[in-house]
């Protein structure tokens, strides 16, 4: 094993760790999620852990980087694809349904489990998975907006609503798959909230080649 110039050899790869992390904060949520936990999953001692991620906190806002890195591509390929709302929509929550509920993953999102039972000591974590949540509820308004702009969304439809509307299904969703609901089942789900929704469709025989 390769030493760096301290002459101590390099105990573990920080992204394989970090990525260790993640899916027990994933599967656990924050609180519930133990230093000897870490220890274990990680593969370090508390020292390293420290020393590599200065505490608990830290390491949790990495992982939730990490996370944003990795693990919700479907939905931004669902917003930014040249598609119909309705096509865009469909794209939403069928990928959140895929990705809620892959195996050998946590079921449903960090966004939403991981404050799972916070107390008020951990306020400040809760308040950076609000941020996520506010910000990928902000991200579908704006694709919205850009669907009135091209007709095929009612203008009388709030963009801003419409939005949280399909933000809560997706949260329903990931609280579903944690509670064991197979893909199918999100599938079905995701289906009935379509089937509501008050989308102009005549584009959508369009999408489907994208």
């Amino acid at each position: 094993m390769e030493k760096p110039r301290g002459g101590r050899p390099r105990a573990f790869n920080p992204q394989a760790a970090l990525d260790a992390a993640m899916h027990l904060f994933w599967e656990h949520g924050y609180e519930a999620t133990s230093l000897a936990m870490l220890r274990d999953a990680m593969g370090l001692t508390p020292p390293q852990i420290y020393n590599a991620f200065t505490d608990k906190e830290t390491l949790f806002r990495k992982a939730l980087m990490r996370y944003h890195e990795t693990e919700i591509g479907f939905a931004l390929d669902a917003l930014s694809a040249p598609v119909s709302t309705a096509e865009a929509v469909r794209r939403l929550l069928l990928g959140a349904a895929q990705a809620y509920t892959r195996p050998g993953k946590p079921g449903g999102c960090l966004f939403v489990s991981g404050a799972l039972a916070a107390s008020p000591q951990a306020q400040a974590i809760a308040d950076e998975l609000k941020t996520y949540r506010t910000a990928s509820e902000a991200a579908i308004a704006e694709r919205l907006a850009k669907g009135q702009a091209m007709g095929d969304l009612p203008e009388s439809v709030s963009t801003q609503g419409f939005a949280k509307y399909l933000a809560g299904v997706m949260n329903g969703m990931s609280i579903q798959a944690r509670d064991g609901a197979s893909a199918d089942e999100l599938r079905t789900l995701a289906e009935t909230a379509l089937a509501a929704l008050p989308l102009n469709r005549q584009n959508e025989g369009t999408s489907s080649k994208d």
